[in-house]
């Protein structure tokens, strides 16, 4: 596969060889039949990072080939949201005009969101002047004149300029209910908005006869946590990283939840503080015991749940695993299995045409 080309016609038989590995990984389990949630064949990513290539008057975005390391310049990349593609010709034009914007610029980074914005990250191997605010407002300017709802971001070492703002906001129809989130640079969001809304009904749709609370880990910047708040009556959250709990903070009153509670902790000092190892200032006020947690949601990262968090969620009469890697997925479930069955199981394909692939499962109480 190159940048500019997609295997279109292969996505069907790259799918069945998911769903055939994750059976596979899953085998030593019982489990209901997968549910399959396929992506949009082209235009699904909604954020992309290209380095920039400078050959005399000429500038490029670039990808590098794995296999050999070369360079590969890039025009066009079907895989990115059609806003994306617009904007790429539209910036190396425009960097290629304005020597104070192109000098020893390295890297773009493009963030986009369904409902039509843009935040666009120059990043650059030299300090950021006045000189370049100022170049840098004109170019937004025209590219808004021209219609795009776009904001710009300068990076150099240890400096951050943001001319408007840093973020973007996303509105996702998740059935049929629309949702709001911020979106910050440089923070973690869901590249595959498709398949977001995807893992956002199915979470709705497998918990939509909850009962209690719903304890939630590594939350992010609530997008799940807002979504499920509806089927439960109380939701409390963890995250550690503090853009994201900003984020999720302002998603909370954005969306009109009134239910929803997010701790700035991560999921280890979180375990701790359910243990009684540790106290923490940060849960002062808020009374752990006063919330019936009957769910609890876990959205780790690659390498999965730690030993001691593994045990805090098989406390939990049921566990909403959603996983960016099966090999851990089935690590996990090895302990969890000895407490738990798989009720329900799904495979999301966040990641057309690479072996990676986001899955779910239900684990309900034996």
């Amino acid at each position: 596969m190159t940048p500019e080309h997609l295997p279109i016609t292969q996505y069907d038989s790259q799918l069945t060889e998911k769903h055939q590995r994750l059976s596979e990984l899953l085998s030593s389990y019982h489990h209901p039949e997968i549910e399959v949630f396929r992506s949009p064949v082209s235009h699904y990513r909604m954020r992309a990072e290209f380095r920039l290539w400078h050959e005399g008057d000429d500038l490029y975005h670039i990808m590098f080939d794995q296999a050999t390391k070369s360079r590969i310049p890039v025009t066009q990349f079907p895989a990115a949201s059609e806003l994306i593609n617009q904007l790429m010709p539209i910036m190396i034009d425009a960097l290629k005009q304005e020597q104070v914007l192109r000098h020893k610029i390295f890297q773009i980074d493009y963030l986009t969101t369904l409902s039509g914005e843009a935040l666009v990250t120059l990043l650059y191997h030299r300090p950021l002047n006045d000189e370049w605010i100022a170049a840098a407002k004109v170019l937004r300017d025209r590219l808004r004149q021209m219609g795009f709802t776009i904001d710009i971001i300068g990076r150099a070492t240890k400096t951050k300029i943001v001319l408007d703002k840093d973020y973007i906001e996303e509105a996702l129809n998740v059935n049929g209910e629309t949702l709001v989130y911020r979106q910050v640079e440089n923070s973690f969001t869901q590249p595959n908005a498709a398949i977001n809304i995807s893992m956002l009904e199915w979470a709705q749709s497998i918990t939509q006869n909850a009962t209690g609370d719903l304890l939630e880990l590594y939350c992010g910047n609530g997008n799940f946590s807002i979504a499920l708040a509806k089927n439960f009556d109380r939701v409390l959250a963890t995250e550690i990283a503090k853009p994201s709990v900003e984020s999720a903070q302002y998603n909370i009153s954005a969306n009109s939840i009134d239910n929803l509670q997010i701790i700035r902790m991560s999921a280890e000092e979180f375990t701790q503080a359910m243990q009684g190892v540790r106290e923490f200032n940060r849960l002062k006020g808020i009374d752990l015991k006063a919330y019936n947690c009957e769910t609890i949601f876990v959205d780790p990262p690659r390498s999965g749940l730690d030993e001691q968090t593994l045990k805090m969620v098989q406390q939990y009469p049921h566990i909403l695993y959603i996983s960016c890697n099966p090999e851990t997925l089935c690590e996990n479930l090895s302990v969890l299995s000895d407490t738990h069955a798989i009720s329900r199981v799904a495979l999301f394909d966040q990641f057309p045409y690479t072996h990676h692939m986001e899955s779910g499962v239900l684990l309900t109480l034996r």
